[in-house]
């Protein structure tokens, strides 16, 4: 198909103008009624630097070996940790005692019990029987 003659220019006219109007975005602005901030959350994956700082935590703990100190010397330290504070995650223990990982985690499968649900998700809490003991010293 071919535009006639006369009106090339026009027909020429007519097509940039089409192209410019829709290369141009048409940008809106929205009110959003409750800014209570659901909307400006970050989706996963978008931020960047959390990723960067754990390559390099695990960089620095893979070159320094942790040396185990004694099970009876360890089991007292995880009660006064637990005196001070009911709930821990195995992270902050290894940072708090800083000790291997498997050698705490065989220590807090005899004194504690693992957290699946709950507030307290993903903690270790001491045994019922440990609580007990650990608390009467304490009142007398």
């Amino acid at each position: 198909m071919r535009p006639h003659n006369e009106n090339l220019e026009n027909y020429g006219k007519l097509c940039r103008e089409r192209t410019n109007k829709y290369m141009t975005k048409s940008r809106q602005i929205q009110v959003i009624d409750n800014d209570n901030g659901t909307h400006m959350r970050p989706m996963p994956g978008m931020i960047v630097t959390g990723f960067s700082e754990k390559k390099k935590m695990s960089a620095k703990t893979s070159e320094m070996k942790r040396t185990r100190r004694d099970r009876g010397e360890m089991e007292g330290i995880m009660f006064k940790l637990f005196e001070g504070q009911p709930n821990w995650t195995l992270r902050q223990l290894i940072q708090e005692t800083d000790q291997p990982e498997q050698f705490l985690k065989d220590i807090l499968k005899e004194l504690c019990v693992y957290n699946n649900k709950g507030t307290n998700q993903g903690s270790y809490e001491l045994k019922p029987e440990y609580k007990k003991a650990s608390e009467e010293p304490t009142q007398k």
